[in-house]
């Protein structure tokens, strides 16, 4: 029997998409029922004129109770890399526009995959710098990779 996509995935907000100026903790997805996961962020128009002294970034963390989180680490993720600090995306304005370090007036989506073996993650979003008006970011997880039954029945996976 096959699988279509969404009856090996789903969605689920760990930072409702809001014009962001301050610090803020996503809340944690359960991935219980899936066997990996990717943190997709949305990153709006800057809001601000993003650059080396005012920018955001965005780290994973993961956690076996959803109360005690750790940042993750390099072997814990795909397509992407980890800085100190469970660090995998800065926005401050670099590079293209419309790329991952550089949302301009475009904004941008990037994303990083989770394999490690913790049953939550969560995004966190860290603020250096100034940010007067903000700018919008959410985050969303993709749980992937649904566990079925042995018989390929479907087992319905609620977000």
């Amino acid at each position: 029997m096959k699988f279509d996509l969404a009856n090996n995935t789903a969605v689920a907000l760990s930072y409702k998409p809001a014009v962001t100026s301050a610090a803020a903790n996503g809340t944690g997805v359960d991935l219980a029922g899936y066997s990996s996961a990717t943190l997709v962020a949305f990153i709006g128009a800057e809001g601000d004129t993003l650059s080396s002294s005012v920018f955001f970034e965005i780290s994973l963390e993961h956690s076996d109770d959803n109360s005690t989180f750790t940042d993750v680490e390099q072997a814990d993720i795909t397509n992407g890399t980890i800085a100190a600090g469970g660090i995998w995306l800065k926005i401050d304005g670099t590079g293209t526009a419309g790329t991952s370090g550089n949302p301009d007036s475009t904004g941008t989506v990037t994303q990083v995959g989770y394999v490690g073996g913790k049953r939550y993650i969560r995004g966190v979003i860290a603020k250096t710098g100034t940010h007067s008006t903000g700018t919008p970011i959410g985050l969303l997880v993709v749980k992937g990779d649904a566990i079925h039954t042995s018989d390929n029945t479907i087992t319905a996976h609620n977000v």
